[in-house]
């Protein structure tokens, strides 16, 4: 039987499972009690919901406050991985990162208000930093993305859209307390007078390390690097404030002047095995600066404005043992990147039954890197322009057809690059792709919609791809060109019985000119040249990648009684290699597990008392050419006590069976974890 029809049988039985008694009320995902900011949300449909829910316009797309809430989730990697089709993964800098059906972080664009905010280096993040505080919900498009965000989501795009108040006063403070001395601190207060408005927030975390599991055990020779119980170096500390002003003249009209602050400290811990990196960063801090605004331009026109600057600094202290005493160099390898920007979008309404959309985009990149690991000191700048070009186009064939259509060109223009260590890199030429997507959404009944989607999509390459070295590890490839994905879907979302909510989708992707490491000697790591072997094994990257993702994502939830609420989401995800000249993983796709499954339960004896469990499994993932890491099921479990209508006291324990479970080999993940909250809604 063709293995994805084989998990479509399965995964539609743990589906129905679910589903045996869900015949009372359900909330629906897509509504919040948060209002959510209009302006920073992006629809590929063209069809909006009521104010203070979030448009689904594919399977398993939001993940709204009240989840967040709900599944203590308190930074986004965690919120994301409620939802189908993601999977989480530990990066190299002890960063979280998610994939979306297979794809890695870097081919994921990341917004906030449909504004991007991935770093300019490598065009990814640590997903870990960003705290959920201030967010009203987080959307994920997965292939079929609208042209609204902009260039290089070939994989999808995951957009945090932040609150905007309704009421004159309204606001929410929390305190918690956590293993590992965590505390955090989580306040929001809003006002809207009409004509204008005002929200603003500030979160504080930060814990001294987490606890592993009873059932680590040192390995033999390495207990310098982690000898179980609190893991060695694995301390963080994380702030960020939040500020929106927003004026609203009339009914159409809407401008909003954004501003956000974070500053996160953090550890990495070491690898277990007694190898990698003992790095520390004494600061990760990122600040965002952004207007958004929407103007009517008559009955049919809408004009639409995006202007961004945003800072990421950063600096690494990179030691040479794990009782960090001896610094590499003669100090900090430190990053300062910045981007500005902006978009402007115009809206038509004035054929009948047809939404067309025009957009034009501008973003420039600028890299600086102080490296002082080395002696003497490295100096590195780079800057890129990248313009773009998009059109989409909405049309209502039937009350219950749709047709969606997007086009778009994307232009890299490199400005500068200079390297202190390598003085011989010329500029390369400018590089451009082109992206094309059509959608078909039918509306079978009120209750149930069908739709199938096409896309082909671009990345275009990172400065980290064309010109990092990797302490001599890489040779620098410039010339790199775009990746290119082609996407198909077809999915089903919909309430198939009173007060219920199903999703289904089918998914195939393949790559093109993937950018791969290309190894001189597969049969070797990458390295430097050094006296005992003059040649080294130095690598590159290069577009030789050809990879094939599919798979299926079921989701169902409802309510079993009028206590008792079920739901959870199944994801298969079947990805290969077709083709890497010189690599060392064969067929392998790493960090992707095949079978992912997520079951929660809330039951709820009375109005003010809740009990919430959420149980995940994960299979086999291979982590590199040789190394599969193994299965694995954690159990949160959480109660909740309202003594007073707006205040909830809960208690709750992460991991509950105290599993040892690895993300990455070397680097095992938090054991049982308990926490305490109190927060209060006004």
């Amino acid at each position: 039987m063709n293995p994805i029809l084989r998990q479509s049988l399965l995964a539609t039985l743990v589906a129905q499972a679910l589903a045996v008694s869900a015949t009372a009320t359900a909330q629906s995902a897509a509504s919040s009690n948060t209002a959510l900011f209009t302006l920073g949300e992006v629809t590929v449909t063209g069809n909006r919901p009521a104010t203070g829910s979030v448009s689904e316009d594919q399977v398993a797309s939001v993940v709204t406050s009240e989840e967040i809430k709900e599944f203590n989730r308190d930074n986004i990697a965690d919120a994301l991985n409620l939802l189908s089709g993601i999977t989480l993964s530990h990066g190299q800098k002890n960063e979280r990162r998610v994939s979306i059906r297979g794809f890695e972080t870097n081919k994921v664009g990341l917004f906030i208000d449909g504004i991007p905010v991935y770093i300019p280096f490598d065009g990814a993040v640590d997903l870990n930093r960003f705290t959920t505080a201030d967010l009203a919900a987080i959307q994920v498009a997965k292939g079929f993305t609208s042209v609204a965000y902009g260039p290089n989501t070939m994989a999808g795009a995951i957009n945090l859209v932040t609150r905007k108040p309704t009421k004159q006063l309204e606001g929410n403070v929390l305190l918690g307390f956590g293993v590992g001395n965590e505390r955090q601190t989580q306040v929001n207060v809003g006002s809207n007078q009409g004509m204008w408005y005002i929200q603003g927030g500030a979160s504080y975390l930060e814990s001294d390390g987490f606890r592993l599991s009873s059932d680590f055990v040192p390995k033999p020779g390495a207990a310098l690097y982690e000898d179980g119980g609190r893991r060695n170096n694995s301390y963080r500390k994380d702030s960020k404030i939040s500020l929106k002003l927003g004026l609203t003249p009339n009914a159409s009209d809407e401008y909003a002047l954004s501003y956000i602050k974070q500053e996160g400290e953090k550890g990495q811990p070491p690898s277990t095995s007694g190898t990698g990196q003992t790095w520390r960063w004494p600061y990760w801090n990122k600040e965002s600066v952004y207007l958004t605004t929407r103007t009517a331009l008559g009955g049919s026109e809408t004009l639409k404005f995006k202007l961004y600057h945003d800072t990421f600094d950063n600096a690494i202290d990179m030691y040479k043992n794990a009782t960090f005493t001896a610094i590499n160099g003669t100090g900090s390898s430190i990053y300062n990147d910045k981007t500005v920007g902006g978009s402007v979008e115009l809206e038509s309404t004035r054929i009948k039954d047809n939404i067309l959309r025009l957009f034009a985009f501008y973003k420039k990149d600028v890299h600086d890197k102080n490296d002082y690991s080395y002696i003497p000191p490295r100096y590195d700048r780079m800057e890129d322009t990248l313009v773009s070009y998009a059109l989409e186009n909405n049309y209502q064939i039937r009350s219950d057809l749709l047709l969606s259509l997007g086009a778009s060109h994307h232009r890299l223009k490199p400005n500068t690059i200079y390297k202190s260590d390598n003085l011989g890199l010329s500029l390369p030429s400018a590089k451009s792709a082109n992206d094309f997507q059509a959608g078909l959404f039918y509306d079978w009944s009120a209750s149930a919609r069908l739709y199938a989607t096409t896309s082909q999509k671009t990345r275009l390459p990172s400065l980290q791809d064309r010109y990092n070295g990797a302490f001599g590890r890489y040779i620098e490839n410039p010339n790199l060109q775009p990746e290119k994905s082609t996407n198909y879907e077809i999915g089903y979302q919909g309430t198939p019985w009173q007060n219920a909510k199903a999703e289904a989708a089918i998914f195939h992707s393949t790559v093109d000119d993937k950018i791969q490491d290309w190894f001189p000697d597969p049969s070797k790591n990458c390295s430097a040249p050094t006296s005992s072997d003059p040649t080294g094994n130095v690598c590159q990257r290069r577009n030789v990648g050809e990879v094939r993702y599919s798979g299926l994502e079921l989701g169902l939830r409802g309510q079993v009684s009028a206590q008792l609420e079920l739901g959870g989401n199944y994801t298969y995800t079947d990805p290969k290699i077709i083709s890497n000249p010189n690599s060392r993983s064969g067929s392998k796709v790493y960090d992707v597990p095949k079978r992912k499954l997520t079951v929660h339960a809330r039951y709820r004896p009375s109005e003010n008392l809740d009990f919430v469990a959420f149980v995940e499994n994960n299979s086999k993932r291979w982590v590199s050419d040789t190394v599969e890491l193994g299965a694995y099921t954690t159990l949160n479990l959480k109660v909740a006590y309202r003594p007073l209508k707006d205040l909830s006291l809960e208690a709750g324990v992460n991991n509950a069976g105290d599993k040892n479970y690895e993300l990455s080999n070397g680097f095992p993940q938090p054991g049982r974890m308990w926490f305490v909250n109190g927060s209060y809604s006004f």
